[in-house]
């Protein structure tokens, strides 16, 4: 970027729209709206698929079937959003027919969005959103989804698969030397050994690399001092993604990379072993910006080589209890009486706000932070602390506004105790954290 003002780019974490949001008639949302608005380009993860509730609905959804009118795109345009990152673990709720049929209620209306495509290609490119203060670029891609939801590369003679930018991982369980013996003898005497020799004489599966990790079903094991669980994405993917990224370094002012991962470290607020590593490399392959989401709560941030890497976002709209429609599989999944409607479905699945999301307050706060960028670089950061009503009626709740007071206090409070493992120089205000770089 040169001789232009600062860009100012605002971020928010999980959007799951249901219902309106009038956020310029109602002035209980509208003053955080008016913040995403005033910046110059504003980025949301689009979960849901609007699709119209068409399609195929799949057997296993990304935890529910999270379809949607198309006009949502419409409500969030209004609401002042620019890129929507559409790779998650619910774009193929309604398997590759909705996905296609979201893709293309996206494409009408000509909004720049990243991470599905109808072959891997597709999916994994940037897109380019240019303002006069500067092009910001957007890759998606996401760690969460179902076998067989990840797009597939074309070949000369075969089209590839629809799906989801992948960023695959493996799993290896360290247990100690006692432990893996004992699941040796148990996989030898069930004679699971023996169907996976079998199958790799078939041709139908190969060894793992490495001799010392021993394979249990899907599962594999290693020796180790104490029992831990280890993840390390897929080279292929990074490389993938990285490509892109190098690409768009040279084609824009600030590349945002989005990572939807649901997958979890030490505990549900620290991300996964590979995320921190992954995010790492994209920042040094040329990316301006990691902004991570979909456990539906926040993680903490790090500032990295002089840029901003965001773990989670957590949720930004959250109305998936008012889901109009819900396909057999779902009521299957959550074990309710099919006759009911999907809001007494749902009322049943949390037993009265007695479990799940509506009995922890942390699904229900985060913070939107506000990048500013000169020359490319990152130059300051303003994170807003925002409420999304937990207590409120379920048809209320779920729409975010502007923390204040004792609340918005205790948001910034949380947010800087889970940004302390990352040595994340946060200043606090009043109402808001300032970060000078």
């Amino acid at each position: 970027m040169t001789n232009r003002s600062e860009l100012r780019l605002a971020l928010t974490g999980d959007s799951i729209v249901q219902r309106r949001l009038l956020t310029h008639q109602d002035t209980t949302v509208r003053p955080l709206f008016d913040l995403i608005r005033n910046a110059d380009v504003s980025f949301t993860n689009l979960e849901v698929v609007p699709n119209d509730f068409e399609g195929d609905p799949a057997l296993e959804s990304g935890g529910s079937h999270f379809g949607a009118p198309a006009w949502v795109l419409d409500e969030l345009t209004e609401a002042g959003f620019d890129l929507f990152a559409a790779a998650t673990n619910h774009c193929l709720d309604y398997g590759v027919s909705g996905l296609l049929r979201g893709i293309d209620a996206l494409e009408q209306r000509g909004l720049s969005f990243a991470g599905v495509g109808r072959n891997l290609e597709e999916a994994r490119r940037p897109v380019y959103h240019t303002h006069p203060n500067g092009t910001v670029a957007l890759l998606s891609c996401s760690a969460t989804f179902a076998k067989g939801q990840e797009a597939s590369a074309q070949r000369p003679d075969m089209p590839g698969r629809p799906g989801v930018n992948p960023l695959r991982y493996s799993t290896v369980y360290e247990v100690t030397p006692h432990q893996l013996s004992s699941l040796a003898e148990i996989a030898e005497q069930l004679g699971l050994e023996r169907m996976r020799r079998k199958i790799i004489e078939l041709g139908f599966g190969f060894p793992p690399d490495d001799p010392a990790l021993v394979e249990f079903k899907d599962l594999r094991f290693r020796a180790a001092e104490r029992p831990a669980i280890r993840m390390y994405a897929k080279s292929e993917d990074v490389e993938g993604i990285a490509r892109w990224v190098r690409e768009a370094r040279e084609l824009s002012d600030v590349v945002l990379v989005s990572i939807h991962t649901h997958e979890y470290g030490e505990h549900e607020e620290s991300p996964a072993e590979f995320v921190p590593i992954f995010a790492r490399r994209m920042i040094d392959e040329g990316a301006s910006l990691v902004v991570g989401h979909g456990p539906h709560l926040l993680r903490g941030m790090e500032i990295y080589n002089g840029s901003p890497i965001f773990y989670s976002l957590g949720n930004f709209i959250g109305q998936n209890e008012l889901v109009s429609r819900l396909p057999a599989d779902s009521y299957e999944r959550f074990r309710v009486d099919p006759q009911l409607t999907p809001g007494m479905a749902y009322w049943q699945r949390t037993d009265g706000d007695r479990k799940s999301f509506p009995a922890d307050r942390r699904f229900w706060e985060t913070v939107v932070p506000i990048c500013r960028f000169k020359d490319g670089r990152l130059s300051g950061l303003e994170i807003h602390p925002v409420s999304l009503g937990l207590g409120e009626r379920r048809h209320l709740r779920g729409r975010p506004r502007l923390a204040e007071g004792e609340e918005a206090r205790s948001i910034l409070n949380r947010f800087a105790m889970l940004s302390k493992p990352f040595d994340a120089p946060l200043d606090f205000g009043a109402s808001t954290t300032t970060l000078s770089i």
